[in-house]
């Protein structure tokens, strides 16, 4: 069944287990690179808006250590408080993180938690002013919380979701492609429990109300869960590959990272990045190499990180080749995310003999790899000094060193003698 949700009582703190602190640790890392990202340095404020859509009460105790831990409400004004502290370090002029947060929950209960734990933390003068409390399904409330959202950044809608759905089925994907596209710079970070979806998957109509519902109806390619169980040599790796795209593709998002919160043996749930902009995915991708013990993909290392598990979208063939440890974003996995791009990008970066921008091919292929933009650098620049390829500056100088790769640097074949920059 899927993951129960948390039992909050006022007098006594609901469990948390280690990898739901990881994910904690996750989005405070994630949170304070996101808002310096943001930062350029003629801005004087940041005006955005944070959702956190699956609240709870935003207090629990170590299920081991039995210590007191803080839960997402209290992660997003935290990292924009520390961020705000580390923009304004060396600036003349202050730096002000100017954010809205929309605090939501189905359960009565853990708002009324959740207040109580504010107000006893000094932010009892920000309830009903940044701070918004919401009893209700995220779904229900989400219309009112854009408008709110529209009206503080009318251009570009400005904001974060965070969706710690209790299972697999509370956001449908239809109402994740409406905030992305009604709000080009709003992100998503969505939890999946793929594992509790795949352990009570049936062939009746429970399994094809619950596809529907999530917005993935044709994720099974017309096939039975029998069928599958019974032809495919792991069939839960065939049915998280076949999820896993139409799942994405759903959600309308151009950049995204799908990869397991690691737990106990095999992952259960995804943590889903979801945005519209290269940048934004590869921040995160870089904060899951830095907390490689709680992630880990069953993919390749290199631009098709997928294809290892023999599921093309245009041929459902047999998940032949699956590694039986995974990735786990280790040294062993960033050594394999360099060696493996050095293999399969000269043969994206011949089919352009007047070059391509490393910013170009980084967007192209980011999505189907587990590498991080420093990754594709190393890869490039070793390319480089192997004459497979040059690497030239629009001043025409040529680039050897993986740290001096810019986005606009064109990578040509060595044979190219000459070429024209785009403008």
């Amino acid at each position: 069944m899927p993951r129960v949700a948390y039992k909050w009582d006022s007098q006594k703190l609901a469990k948390i287990k280690e990898h739901s602190v990881a994910k904690l640790e996750v989005l405070r890392a994630y949170l304070l690179e996101y808002f310096q990202t943001l930062v350029a340095p003629q801005h004087d404020e940041l005006r955005l808006t944070l959702v956190d859509g699956f609240a709870g009460g935003g207090i629990y105790e170590h299920e081991v250590t039995r210590q007191e831990i803080l839960g997402s409400p209290f992660v997003f004004p935290k990292a924009a408080q520390e961020a705000e502290a580390l923009i304004n370090q060396g600036r003349q002029k202050p730096f002000r993180i100017n954010a809205d947060y929309f605090f939501v929950d189905e359960d009565p209960t853990a708002i009324s938690v959740l207040e109580t734990t504010l107000r006893a933390r000094d932010y009892a003068q920000r309830i009903g002013n940044d701070v918004r409390l919401i009893q209700g399904r995220f779904d229900a409330v989400a219309d009112t919380i854009r408008t709110s959202i529209k009206q503080k950044n009318p251009r570009n809608g400005r904001s974060l979701f965070f969706l710690d759905q209790y299972g697999y089925k509370e956001v449908p994907a239809s109402l994740i492609n409406s905030i992305l596209h009604e709000m080009p710079a709003a992100e998503v970070i969505l939890t999946f429990n793929i594992d509790a979806f795949i352990n009570f998957a049936t062939d009746d109509k429970v399994t094809e109300e619950t596809l529907h519902r999530i917005g993935t109806p044709n994720a099974l390619r017309g096939r039975s869960i029998d069928e599958i169980k019974k032809s495919e040599r792991d069939f839960r790796l065939y049915i998280q590959a076949c999820l896993y795209q139409d799942l994405v593709e759903s959600c309308g998002a151009r950049f995204y990272t799908v990869f397991f919160i690691r737990t106990e043996g095999h992952g259960d749930y995804w943590l889903v990045h979801l945005s519209q902009h290269p940048r934004a995915r590869d921040v995160m991708t870089q904060v899951h190499w830095s907390k490689n013990n709680h992630f880990i993909h069953y993919g390749g290392a290199g631009i098709d990180m997928f294809r290892v598990l023999g599921y093309n979208a245009n041929n459902d063939s047999s998940l032949s080749q699956q590694g039986v440890f995974g990735f786990c974003f280790d040294n062993p996995a960033a050594i394999a995310s360099v060696s493996a791009p050095i293999e399969q990008l000269p043969h994206l970066i011949f089919a352009r003999p007047e070059g391509i921008s490393f910013g170009e091919l980084f967007t192209a292929t980011c999505n189907t790899s587990p590498a991080d933009s420093p990754k594709y650098r190393e890869a490039v620049a070793r390319l480089a000094l192997q004459k497979e390829i040059e690497i030239v500056g629009l001043d025409g100088s040529r680039r050897w060193s993986a740290n001096t790769v810019t986005d606009r640097d064109q990578l040509v074949p060595t044979r190219q003698t000459s070429f024209v920059f785009p403008k």
